[in-house]
């Protein structure tokens, strides 16, 4: 069997080469001997002939810069194949350049080959072209993903076979994977369900991997604009790609199932709540069941988090508090500043106001670029100033102080700038009258001190 084996990968070696020996101009096909490549047999870096070996490494770089330098369309390909082949099976691990230059030379001929059969097992031997660099140079994370890619151009109905090479590529890679990369890992993993290969299932699975890994480095690259955008529109195209599986009907009917069948799974409890959490499908029973479920088993700060969140969506803000201040620990910077947020919210509706202020002055410790708790601290300052006052200007000096917190709101996030800018309207037409003010010996423009649990120096200003 192992025989028959090697004879085929000859034959499609050589066959594979009918077309470089015609370009080369070598006529006498018979004399190409092909030896059997094996890491053990070579004798060290440059193989057995270690001076043939470096001649034509140089002979075929020479032809090679030639052939580059007139952005690959000149004779001198010709020239560069005799010597590179020879370097490709006699010192396989002379330099990683025969693997990275091959890839170019056998994707000209494949190209160029009007046999369809010769273009076959050229194929053949560019797919032979990265296994081999695997094999003596590594990399195989990385290699796999750009062999993926030209298996895919080249023969789309071997899908299942890129499928393969790419979902090993990124179990590899992991957070190191391209984008084009992670995007048509997931275009496979479709076209896999779509043709019965893989369960719908898979296709959340797939996605939730590589969500994670895109996440990752728009995160890491939050600095870099340039690598920023392309993260995003990476994001973007997957995001519409799953679109059509991922409503919540197809979620639950997926993932109802599975849980029924293994309630205790944590791994798969893990993965429910993730998913329906992400694409807001949080009120649903199985989001609460297997969160709850989850908490059970594995008491955790993001546990506690996805309880506290659903008790709150309930309106049930009282046992979201429990929950919640045990999501505080959570190691999440953007899970740990919500949990101090949606603590703010809970104490907002449970009507303590320094509380609520409290937590929302932690969550923008945590991520100050958040408009949304300075939002919330003018909705309180907003809604009790009233409380705090006995006369006509001193029941409407907190709206000075709600502005502000708005004013710094839209400043520190533009997301939040619509709400932000008509919350101001609302209150500013509010202010005390500029007769008010000189009533209680005051200037526009002066500093004021908020009383009450406010406590805070605000600005002087007239209703307009």
């Amino acid at each position: 069997m192992k025989t028959s084996y090697l004879s085929v990968i000859f034959l499609s070696i050589t066959l594979s080469f009918i077309t470089i020996a015609t370009q080369a101009s070598l006529d006498k096909l018979d004399e190409i001997k092909l030896t059997q490549i094996n890491g053990d047999d070579q004798d060290g870096k440059y193989g057995k002939d270690s001076a043939a070996c470096v001649m034509n490494i140089s002979l075929y770089l020479e032809f090679y810069k030639q052939w580059k330098s007139s952005k690959y369309t000149n004779d001198a390909i010709k020239d560069v194949i005799a010597p590179w082949r020879w370097v490709f099976f006699n010192c396989p691990k002379g330099t990683e350049n025969t693997y990275v230059h091959g890839v170019k030379i056998v994707d000209y001929m494949i190209q160029n080959e009007k046999d369809e059969a010769i273009k076959d097992k050229l194929i053949d031997t560019l797919m032979m072209v990265y296994d081999q660099r695997i094999k003596y140079f590594n990399k195989e994370g990385y290699i796999l993903g750009r062999k993926g890619m030209d298996l895919l151009k080249l023969r789309t109905k071997d899908y299942e076979e890129v499928y393969n090479i790419f979902k090993r590529s990124v179990e590899l890679e992991d957070n190191k994977s391209t984008g084009p990369i992670l995007v048509y890992y997931f275009r496979t993993t479709i076209k896999m369900a779509k043709t019965d290969k893989l369960d719908k299932s898979d296709i959340v699975d797939t996605y939730d991997q590589i969500s994670e890994i895109i996440d990752y480095n728009i995160k890491a690259n939050k600095d870099n604009a340039k690598k920023l955008t392309k993260w995003e529109i990476v994001k973007g195209n997957i995001e519409k790609e799953f679109e059509p599986y991922a409503t919540c009907k197809d979620l639950i009917a997926i993932y109802k199932k599975k849980f029924e069948q293994n309630p205790d799974d944590i791994d798969l409890l893990k993965k429910i709540t993730k998913i329906l959490d992400k694409k807001k499908c949080n009120e649903e029973q199985l989001f609460f069941d297997a969160s709850i479920k989850l908490y059970e088993l594995e008491p955790s700060p993001a546990s506690a988090f996805l309880i506290g969140k659903m008790f709150m969506r309930k309106e049930n803000y009282s046992d979201a508090l429990n929950y919640l201040k045990q999501a505080s620990k959570i190691e999440d910077e953007d899970d740990l500043a919500d949990s101090y947020y949606y603590l703010a919210i809970c104490y907002q509706n449970l009507k303590n106001c320094p509380l609520s202020r409290k937590y929302a002055l932690k969550s923008l410790e945590v991520k100050p670029d958040n408009g949304n708790p300075y939002i919330l601290i003018g909705d309180l300052y907003g809604t009790t100033g009233k409380e705090c006052g006995d006369n006509d200007l001193t029941k409407k000096v907190a709206y000075w102080a709600a502005v502000d917190k708005y004013i710094k709101a839209k400043r520190v996030d533009p997301s939040v700038a619509e709400i932000a800018n008509s919350r101001i309207r609302s209150y500013s037409i509010h202010f005390p009258s500029l007769e008010t003010i000189f009533f209680y010996d005051l200037q526009e423009g002066e500093s004021y001190t908020v009383e009450c649990w406010i406590n805070e120096i605000t600005t002087v200003r007239a209703a307009k």
